[in-house]
């Protein structure tokens, strides 16, 4: 990939960012509930209607279609212009549940759900998960009967991100009743306003209730919702979190450069009791130093990722390895951010844009576990891309 920017991706970055200048929300993104939800479609409409939505989704699908080295740029300006965050309601829409799609899906459910997702009318949530296969999402015993032209699901989902708010989720189920771990599963598209769903808030130590426990009892899908095959789910699945561990996490891993450069301005403003700037203490700045170069790593290896997706198709193993970095370094950063502040960094009354530091911090380890544990990651890193062999 020619990575030198061309007249044409010069003109890109500076339409991108005269658009988001005048079109960024001026008001802070509410902190939780129905209004935060409502705040993150109406951003996604914006950008619908514009035409910036779907940057990296084909053009017959409703996207930009742009080059790799544009979607970098475009998330580049969007962490510049301090937009709405990308991991908000809108996010396992686009960044994995629209690319299984395009990827899995048959043309009716594109031509059906892929418009929705872009233009903010359909939130989606991830039901994968549960209480007693969580790292190890192959144990999962939430099940599906093939019952006609429905498949009847009963079963339990946990940590399931905003299933109060979406109105699809990509559900993954056990559709052969004597199948063990990868083999016998099923992707389905399940309708959250379907009789027999219930969902259960749980509060979080941000103080939201993001993350949910949703219950199956019987609850009919038609087999037309199928992606991939009946048993052949895994397969589905493993492209989805592909998307979401590689190109799902884009977003993330340019913003830390973002990041790093206001926290080094926030140590250039703090004093500590010796009269100095933080910054000025040998300690701080070494820190800073490593997780800025850690920073640029990680955009080299994003560039080389997406690179490597657009000849494949689908994002291979190595989006594990950078969302294992990204994870390090962002837990890294918040800790050094807590040892610039003091105590100050303590106070968090669950309202992000008042306390945007210790919300990173709190974040930072909800990252350690979303989108597969840190542990898995290695696991996976060890497996498929350094052959060594499989833990016992």
């Amino acid at each position: 990939m020619d990575m030198c920017y061309s007249e044409e991706d010069d003109e890109f970055r500076a339409r991108a960012r005269a658009w988001l200048q005048t079109h960024v929300p001026s008001s802070p993104r509410p902190p939780r509930g129905r209004a935060a939800a409502d705040f993150d479609r109406a951003w996604q409409r914006k950008l619908y209607e514009h035409g910036w939505a779907g940057i990296a989704w084909p053009k017959e699908y409703g996207g930009r279609g742009l080059s790799s080295l544009q979607q970098v740029i475009w998330y580049e300006e969007l962490a510049r212009a301090h937009a709405p965050h990308h991991v908000n309601t809108t996010y396992v829409g686009l960044m994995h549940a629209g690319p299984t799609l395009i990827a899995r899906g048959t043309d009716e459910q594109k031509a059906y759900h892929l418009p929705r997702i872009l233009s903010g009318e359909a939130l989606w949530c991830q039901g994968f998960s549960e209480p007693n296969a969580g790292s190890d999402l192959a144990s999962l015993t939430t099940h599906g009967v093939v019952d006609g032209t429905d498949v009847v699901v009963t079963g339990v989902k946990t940590w399931t991100t905003d299933a109060q708010h979406a109105d699809f989720q990509e559900l993954l189920v056990r559709t052969d009743p004597g199948s063990q771990r990868h083999r016998g599963l099923t992707w389905l598209i399940c309708d959250m306003r379907s009789p027999g769903i219930e969902v259960r808030p749980i509060t979080t130590m941000m103080l939201d209730a993001r993350v949910n426990t949703v219950f199956y009892d019987e609850v009919r899908i038609p087999r037309a919702n199928v992606v991939g095959e009946i048993g052949d789910g895994w397969s589905t699945a493993l492209a989805t979190l592909g998307f979401e561990r590689g190109l799902g996490f884009i977003g993330d891993q340019l913003e830390l450069y973002e990041r790093v450069q206001r926290v080094i301005e926030l140590a250039k403003r703090v004093r500590f009791d010796d009269g100095r700037s933080a910054i000025d203490h040998d300690d701080i700045a070494e820190r800073l130093a490593s997780i800025k170069a850690d920073t640029m790593a990680i955009r080299a290896m994003t560039l080389t990722s997406i690179a490597e997706t657009d000849r494949s198709g689908v994002p291979g193993p190595k989006g594990s390895l950078m969302k294992l970095m990204v994870t390090a370094t962002h837990k890294a950063l918040s800790e050094l951010v807590g040892d610039i502040l003091g105590w100050e960094f303590l106070e968090f009354d669950g309202d992000r844009a008042a306390h945007p530091w210790t919300y990173d911090f709190l974040w930072s380890w909800v990252y350690t576990i979303a989108g597969g544990t840190s542990e898995i990651q290695r696991e996976i890193t060890a497996d498929r891309l350094l052959g060594l062999p499989r833990a016992r």
